[in-house]
């Protein structure tokens, strides 16, 4: 497939490009500086740019069969602003230019699926992102708006805590309250959950929580 991957400088974006790579596929991103991939590679093209950049966001997702999106908000406290909304935004308004229906991106459980039943989580992690990462979870809130309010087929991921241990292969993926989902889970595992989504049907216009 044709894949064009955004965030993918990121901790989790650069194993997803790798592992699309691995599979076979030919991939494009948007980088503001492609030397900081580390990856070159005949069915990787590199193009330069920001999501902010309207123009270039759809030079990316030109010709794409799906759109991989690894970028998520900071956490500082001091962030301002809602750079990564508006980045989505332009994602959206290219997909829908260039007639590209399949999105899958990341999220966390302080966001809810209408899948969900009662879950601590859906309790605890909300307030604690209020206090903790103010804007990041108005961020999170607005990218994952800027997705689920159109026709796109989406799967969102919705992660917690991801560490940087070797991929286990064990993957669990459902909804809260409802399947054994965890809290931790290797960044190399959810590119693996990412990627697996080209495929996967199970998950269609959802937010699947998943973890190790």
């Amino acid at each position: 497939m044709r894949v064009t991957v955004f965030g993918a400088t990121g901790s989790i974006g650069r194993l997803v490009v790798q592992r699309l790579l691995d599979d076979g596929h030919t991939v494009t991103t948007l980088v503001r500086t492609p030397a900081k991939l580390g990856l070159t590679h005949l069915r990787l093209t590199l193009t330069t740019g920001q999501p902010s950049d309207q123009t270039a966001v759809r030079t990316a997702v030109a010709g794409a069969d799906v759109v991989i999106s690894a970028l998520g908000p900071t956490l500082k406290r001091s962030a301002t602003g809602t750079p990564v909304t508006e980045g989505t935004k332009n994602i959206v308004a290219a997909m829908e230019s260039e007639k590209v229906t399949r999105y899958i991106g990341l999220a966390t459980p302080s966001l809810t699926d209408p899948k969900d039943n009662p879950h601590w989580k859906l309790k605890v992690l909300p307030v604690m992102a209020r206090l903790m990462f103010p804007n990041a979870l108005i961020e999170l809130r607005g990218m994952t708006a800027a997705v689920t309010a159109t026709g796109l087929d989406y799967t969102i991921a919705r992660i917690t805590n991801p560490t940087n241990k070797p991929a286990s292969g064990r993957i669990r993926s459902g909804f809260l309250g409802h399947d054994k989902i965890g809290s931790t889970m290797a960044r190399a595992d959810i590119a693996a959950f990412l990627v697996s989504q080209l495929t996967d049907t199970r998950y269609p216009r959802t937010m699947p929580a998943i973890s190790n």
